[in-house]
């Protein structure tokens, strides 16, 4: 049997949720969406491409980030908790805002 070569690297790996999701969704479930989307595209995308992280799994209002070190994980941690808690483009009054664990 022919011996396969096995590649393994290190990563770190960010979870992260939206918090008090359901109940946003219960309140307003196009608005919340919207934002939803909104907020990636403006604010974690950006946020994550910078530490060069990569999208490993999106579970509804949750994502899966891998980072090639745990400085590049930590430091888009810190940034995400400081983010605005909403896009700039879409002012209201309740906002999203993503838990890491």
């Amino acid at each position: 049997m022919a011996e396969e070569k096995v590649t393994r690297r290190l990563a770190a790996i960010l979870a992260a949720d939206v918090v008090g999701y359901s109940r946003l969704m219960g309140k307003d479930e196009e608005r919340t969406a919207a934002l939803r989307k909104t907020y990636r595209n403006e604010i974690i995308d950006p946020i994550m491409a910078r530490d060069n992280g990569r999208i490993v799994k999106i579970m509804c209002d949750g994502l899966l980030i891998e980072f090639p070190s745990v400085v590049d994980a930590v430091r888009n941690a810190v940034s995400l908790r400081k983010a605005p808690r909403e896009p700039v483009s879409k002012g209201a009054a309740d906002g999203l805002g993503y838990s890491q664990t």
